[in-house]
Formats: C-alpha cells, sequence, structure tokens
C-alpha cells in the first residue's frame, strides 16, 4: 500500500545504519553526538550529516538524542567544483596510479618527477596468514622486534578500530606508543613531529603525516620551540642531541614502516609507505595481510584462496611471495576500476544537472546586481498570465465558450483582484486570445505600479528580497527532488530505457516545473502582499530625488518570451554575463519548444 511508503523508507534506513555503517570505522560517538569520519583521511568530519533519515537512524541506534533531519541547499560534486577554475595542476607524489582518472575527468596528464636524491628504502613482499588474530600478532612481534634494534615504527591501520584494537595488543605487551586517530587528531602535528625518534612506535590510521617529513630523530626544532626557551647555548645543545638520534637511526635502517591491510587504493598504500625513505633516507616496510580482510574477503580470485588451502599452512605461519602481492595489487586495481565507475557515474549525472544550477545562479547574480528588476518582474507577470489562460483554454472552442469563471477566479488568486473578463467579452464580441492577455497584462501592471508608488523606493529592496527567497526555497524542494529521482532511476534499464537518458528527461522536466513555480510564486506573494511602514516618509518620496539607475532588460530564465536580450547599460558586459545569457536562451529555446509542441 502508499500508506506504507514512509513506514518502508524508515525501514531501509535502519537497516542501512545497523548493518552498512560500522561503529570506529564510518562514524564515532564525541559529545554523547554521532560524528562521520572521512574513509579517505581517517579525520572527524564534525557538522557533516548524512541525508534521508540515515544520521537519525544512526543516532537512534547508537542512543544518542536525535537530531533534526537537515536537508541540501546546494550542492556539487569535487569534479565539477574543480572545473570552474580556468587552470588546474597539482603535485603528489601518488598520482601515477590515477593518471587515468585525472585525463578523463580533467584533461590533465601526469608527469613523474625523479626523486631529489636516490629513493633507497627496502619494500618487503606482503606477508599473509589466514586469519586477522594471527596477521595481529605477528605485527606485534615485529613492531617489538624493530623497536629493539633501534628503529621507530609507524603502524598504518586502515580504520580507528583496528587502530584501537592494535594499541590494545601492544598494551598487553607493555610497549609504549603513541595512538593517531580521529579521536585524537588535535595532537597530530606534536606526534609526528617527535615520531622518528629511536624506539618510538606511532600507531596511525589514514592521515599519517599528510603533508610532514617524519625527520628521522625526531624534529629538534619543534621541540626546542616547546621549551619556550629562546638561549641560543640550549638550541645548539638540541641540535647537536639530534645528530646524535639522527645517526643511531640510521644506523638502526631508518623508519620502519607496518601497513595492518591493504587500503582499496594503492594509492593510500604508497601515501603509507612513502612515509619513509625520505630524501634518500634508509627505511623499510611491509604489508601484513589476512583472508579475512575486506579487501582479500570480498576481491581476492578463488584460485587465491585455494592456493592459501592446498598449502595447508599451520597456526601462526604466513606466506611470502612476489605472486602473491602482484595478486593483492590487481584486487586493488579492480577495487579501483569499480570506484571510478561510481565516480564517473555520479559526474555524468550531476553534468546534466550542472547546466540548471548556472542558470539559477546566473539568475541569481542578475537579481543582486541589479539596481530595480522592474522589467524582470513584468516577463515575469506576462508568463504566468499567458500559463493560466493556457490551462483554461480550449483549442476546439471559440473564447467565449471558454471557462471564463475558472480564468477569472485563478486571476483573482494570484493578484488579488477581479478581471472581469465575461465583460470584456460582452463589450467585444470579437476579442481575441492575444488581446485578453495584453489587457489582463496591462491592468495588473497599472495596479502593482500603483502598490509601488504608495509603498516608495523600499519597494525595489523588498522585490528583490522576496523573489531571492523564494528562488532558494524552490531550488532547495528542487535539488530534493533531482535526488529521489537518480536513486531510482537505475531501474529504468529493467524496462529496456537507458536510465541517463530518462534522467535527462525527467530532470529538465523537473526544472521546468521549477521555473514555473519561481514565476508563479512570485508574481502572487508582490501583487498580493501589503507592506505597512511605521514612518510615512518612507512611502512618499519625489521623482527628483531618485538617483538614476542602469536600467538592465537581459532575459531571464523566468520569462518564456523569446525576445532578444537588450541591455541599455553604459558599461561593456563580461564575458561571464554573456556566457550566463546564452545558457538562459538555451533552456529558454528547450521550454519554448516543449510548450508549442503541447499547444499542438
Amino acid at each position: 500500500s502508499s500508506n506504507n511508503l514512509k513506514l518502508l523508507h524508515y525501514i531501509q534506513s535502519s537497516l542501512r545504519a545497523h548493518f552498512l555503517f560500522k561503529k570506529d570505522i564510518d562514524y564515532m560517538l564525541q559529545d554523547n553526538q554521532i560524528v562521520l569520519i572521512d574513509e579517505n583521511t581517517g579525520r572527524a568530519m564534525p557538522g557533516r550529516r548524512l541525508a534521508d533519515g540515515l544520521h537519525q537512524a544512526i543516532e537512534q541506534k547508537e542512543g544518542v538524542p536525535i537530531q533534526m533531519e537537515s536537508q541540501t541547499l546546494a550542492s556539487c560534486t569535487f569534479q565539477n567544483y574543480f572545473r570552474q577554475f580556468e587552470k588546474l595542476s597539482g603535485m603528489t607524489g601518488t598520482a601515477a596510479t590515477e593518471s587515468q582518472e585525472f585525463a578523463e575527468i580533467y584533461g590533465l596528464s601526469v608527469l613523474e618527477v625523479p626523486t631529489n636524491k636516490p629513493m633507497v628504502r627496502k619494500d618487503n613482499n606482503d606477508l599473509v596468514y589466514l586469519t586477522e588474530d594471527e596477521k595481529y600478532d605477528a605485527v606485534v612481534k615485529e613492531i617489538d622486534e624493530y623497536r629493539k634494534k633501534g628503529n621507530p615504527v609507524l603502524v598504518g591501520t586502515a580504520s580507528l578500530e583496528s587502530s584501537e584494537m592494535v594499541s590494545k595488543l601492544l598494551k598487553n605487551k607493555k610497549i609504549e606508543h603513541q595512538v593517531l586517530n580521529a579521536k585524537n587528531h588535535a595532537r597530530e602535528a606534536e606526534i609526528i613531529s617527535q615520531a622518528g625518534k629511536p624506539n618510538v612506535v606511532t600507531i596511525a590510521t589514514n592521515m599519517a603525516g599528510r603533508g610532514t617529513d617524519i625527520v628521522l630523530g625526531g624534529n629538534w626544532e619543534a621541540e626546542f620551540e616547546n621549551k619556550g626557551n629562546q638561549d641560543e647555548s640550549i638550541k645548539k645543545k638540541f641540535q647537536q642531541d639530534w645528530k646524535k638520534l639522527n645517526a643511531k637511526v640510521i644506523e638502526a635502517g631508518g623508519l620502519h614502516v607496518i601497513g595492518t591491510e591493504r587500503n582499496e587504493s594503492r594509492r593510500m598504500d604508497n601515501q603509507l609507505r612513502g612515509r619513509s625513505g625520505r630524501q634518500g633516507d634508509p627505511g623499510s616496510s611491509r604489508f601484513y595481510i589476512s583472508l579475512e580482510d575486506s579487501l582479500m574477503r570480498i576481491f581476492a580470485s578463488d584460485q587465491f584462496k585455494n592456493i592459501m588451502e592446498r598449502v595447508g599452512m599451520d597456526k601462526g605461519e604466513s606466506i611470502e611471495h612476489r605472486m602473491l602481492t602482484g595478486a593483492i595489487e590487481r584486487a586493488q586495481k579492480r577495487v579501483e576500476g569499480r570506484n571510478f565507475d561510481i565516480r564517473k557515474m555520479l559526474l555524468e549525472y550531476d553534468d546534466m544537472a550542472n547546466e540548471q544550477r548556472q542558470i539559477i545562479y546566473s539568475q541569481r547574480n542578475t537579481i543582486l546586481e541589479a539596481d530595480v528588476i522592474t522589467d524582470l518582474l513584468d516577463s515575469m507577470r506576462e508568463s504566468v498570465i499567458e500559463t493560466e489562460i493556457l490551462n483554461f483554454k480550449d483549442e476546439n472552442a471559440p473564447l467565449s465558450n471558454w471557462n471564463l469563471e475558472g480564468i477569472e477566479n485563478s486571476l483573482v488568486n494570484i493578484f488579488g483582484h477581479n478581471f472581469l473578463i465575461r465583460d470584456w467579452l460582452r463589450e467585444d464580441k470579437n476579442l481575441h486570445e492575444d488581446v485578453l492577455i495584453t489587457r489582463i497584462f496591462n491592468q495588473s501592471t497599472s495596479l502593482y505600479k500603483e502598490k509601488g508608488n504608495n509603498i516608495g523606493p523600499a519597494m525595489r529592496d523588498f522585490e528583490k528580497q522576496i523573489l531571492l527567497q523564494i528562488i532558494d526555497n524552490s531550488w532547495k524542494d528542487h535539488l530534493g527532488a533531482v535526488d529521489s529521482l537518480r536513486q531510482g532511476i537505475g531501474l529504468r534499464s529493467y524496462g529496456n530505457k537507458n536510465p541517463k537518458l530518462e534522467f535527462r528527461r525527467e530532470s529538465f522536466e523537473l526544472f521546468e516545473a521549477l521555473l514555473q513555480k519561481i514565476r508563479h510564486e512570485g508574481v502572487r506573494f508582490l501583487s498580493r502582499v501589503e507592506i505597512e511602514t511605521n514612518n510615512p516618509e518612507d512611502v512618499t518620496h519625489s521623482r527628483d530625488e531618485r538617483k538614476e539607475t542602469l536600467h538592465h532588460e537581459t532575459t531571464s530564465a523566468f520569462d518564456n518570451s523569446q525576445q532578444n536580450p537588450v541591455i541599455t547599460n553604459n558599461q561593456d558586459s563580461t564575458s561571464d554575463q554573456t556566457s550566463g545569457n546564452r545558457r538562459l536562451r538555451r533552456a529558454e529555446a528547450k521550454i519554448a519548444r516543449k510548450n508549442a509542441k503541447k499547444k499542438k
């Protein structure tokens, strides 16, 4: 039953909250609130909330106060946001694996620059275990082994939950360590600055040292600044002590990086490995993997699992081979390919909505920058009148047989004034549709001007504020409707229909309805509103005291007419305004063609 659709939505949100979103992986509890965790950086994202009641379902699951559902006011993908810039470029040490995406989405090529000094880090083959427990036991043993040799150790984990697990195991072994995750990200700079000291163990999620080099021997400058003592002799002592620690770490083999599991992206693994072996420093790295890891469980081939089972390993034994590392990287490539396809599909849908976004924002800017919007309101009023006449028009009957009472009632509802159309028809039996529209428009415009003259200059600002508010509220509702359309559009493929073409067609219909709603609501509100002012001087003014204003007759997205735009402005139009007007004209032409088909 359609009455249960709301209940179905609640059930679906609850199921997703309970089975797809994991505590300390996708979100965490902080100050009795649900705080989302960025899956790429491991950082907390306070203020971010999930839509469609999903955040409320997670709050109910964890037993914290349920907050009001948020609604999207504006949306744009990162890709379309970056495309707004005329020039795009960047520098990163891990872009090589994503070169295809840079080429397809942004048209950018990836150029590899040789390292400043030869890279001497030793990247060991992955160690593969059957179970997670065996894997973590081996990780703790290796941490203890390298720590005793004098190496600083950086342990990279894929989630907050796994970082807490490794921390607990190290505490049981009485191994001192620092934990850097979303719960204590405030100490990130402090922890990373001293993570290169001998025997120091640091556990970090994916955000490990982002943008910061781990200096072997520790960062003596940061340590000196923390002391707050500016004595030059003490500064030299810090520097000399650091040289000794630096030499000790280099002799031990540099920073050792341990990955507790492979991430879905090779780029994130490379970022973790890249913490070691910077600027020609020595270092080493190794990843530990189990068949129970999410990546291996979902994407590893059956052949890989069969090999592991045929070997018949005892508990605690591992397999190390370059072939296995290659198989794992191929599994990562499959995940990366799938994630890229998802992002590409999302971008294709956003590209379809991008033109609508540009039209609406261009129109908002036009209203904000204009001194008066009289011409815009006149064109909107004319469009509303034409639409109302079209709704009651009977193509196969003369005007006298139309539902004239319905037209009068509809116009009263919009303008708050009774247009005596039946009396006009009795006076002129040959009254034509175009003459009727012109007469209604002239009378409604005259009434509106009279109201504006009574109110005074304040009416100009009031018009802009009301129209902007109507645009913003309507656009907000439109985004929700488009999002709902996008979620279910994939089901059209079962009916042998192209979901993209269906989305383009229906989203355009929604946009056409949006423009009609803005025109209707704007004209109706401004026509019926009555403004009361406490100061009588506000409503009296002299035309001579008015400042001369620039007069714009620009094409509007809310105007159905096909007149060419005329700008009676002494200033030259900018290229942005020209491109904006072109977009408006294209949108209007589409709507006009569609309306012409309806009339036929």
